[in-house]
């Protein structure tokens, strides 16, 4: 497609690509205030906005450019600023007990989606995106692991809008179980953090508990999002390792450059934000919402790649092997309470 084509240039062409991600981001955040949508929130929404969209109207060619910058540039933006969200002293010092439960909750999601992708024979990357999504913090985990593995943006999209709908339902799950549970609030709290999907399924969970629930809830969900950079460099491992025996010499796996900003941001917030530099809290709470609607416009780059026809014969198997997993994790962080 020649840049004349049309009567519009190339950087016109990508203008308008990313409008189109700014507009369905939009359309997310507008349907996530309805009953039932709201559940789902904005990221989810915005997926689901792109996903019916492709459907309809086809993938927007012409204005690829734009639509890819976002599902990949603004992609890495959102998650270095989504290091703002972390407090590394708190969780190291409050939070050490969480943080090995934490680990042990990881490595349980990520090698038990390995396991069943193998015994279902499932697509392995999409597997392991969902792995990685269940076990750390869903959206954002996925977005920084899926330029590792060179997963296709089709995979990151369909992986995060399972993330959204599958920890949802188990969000509201937990809230109907809670009277039923023989447990204080707090230990609901830790519960829901150690083993729901996003940062905003553990907190649909654990408000209605109260304050201090919402409070342990987010200290041990934080716990599993410091986790991601660990996880990201051990997976960079293996693939390289792999590559050395399957690929041409020279093929090496690109290093994302955009973590070692997430944990810039983390250090700042920790150190610096508060400590040395005052910053008022509203400008924080922007920044967060910043990060956020950026994170949702690369969502719509991502939703408006999938294709329904291939989800039914590529997503199932990951699906079902994400729900026995995610199963087994509430049933396990249950028991490490």
């Amino acid at each position: 497609m020649n840049g004349s084509e049309n009567g519009l240039s190339p950087g016109l062409k990508w203008v308008i690509g990313i409008g189109i991600t700014f507009i369905m981001a939009i359309a997310g955040y507008i349907l996530a205030l309805i009953p039932g949508f709201s559940l789902i929130g904005p990221l989810g929404s915005a997926i689901i906005v792109a996903i019916v969209y492709r459907q309809i109207f086809g993938f927007p060619y012409a204005f690829n450019s734009g639509i890819t910058f976002s599902s990949k540039k603004l992609l890495r933006v959102a998650i270095i600023l989504y290091g703002l969200r972390l407090n590394i002293n708190i969780i190291l010092g409050e939070g050490l007990e969480f943080l090995i439960k934490d680990t042990i909750i990881i490595a349980f999601a990520v090698l038990g989606m390995i396991a069943l992708a193998h015994l279902f024979k499932a697509d392995f990357k999409l597997s392991l995106l969902l792995g990685v999504g269940t076990g750390v913090c869903g959206a954002a985990a996925i977005a920084a692991v899926a330029p590792i593995i060179k997963a296709k943006d089709e995979d990151t999209g369909i992986s995060v809008g399972i993330i959204a709908l599958i920890g949802t339902i188990f969000s509201i799950g937990y809230i109907f179980m809670r009277p039923m549970l023989d447990i204080s609030n707090t230990d609901y709290g830790a519960w829901a953090g150690m083993s729901l999907h996003e940062l905003a399924h553990v907190a649909l969970a654990a408000a209605p508990a109260g304050n201090n629930a919402l409070a342990i809830a987010l200290l041990a969900k934080l716990g599993r999002v410091l986790l991601l950079i660990p996880l990201c460099f051990i997976i960079i491992y293996f693939v390289r390792r792999h590559q050395k025996k399957s690929a041409p010499d020279g093929v090496t796996v690109q290093f994302p450059w955009f973590l070692l900003g997430f944990i810039l941001m983390s250090i700042i917030n920790t150190y610096i934000i508060g400590p040395v530099i005052f910053i008022p809290e509203a400008v924080i709470e922007n920044v967060y919402d910043l990060s956020t609607f950026l994170l949702t416009m690369a969502m719509v780059g991502l939703g408006l790649n999938v294709s329904l026809k291939d989800l039914r014969t590529k997503a199932f198997r990951p699906l079902m092997a994400m729900i026995i997993v995610s199963v087994a994790l509430s049933a396990l962080a249950f028991l490490m309470i």
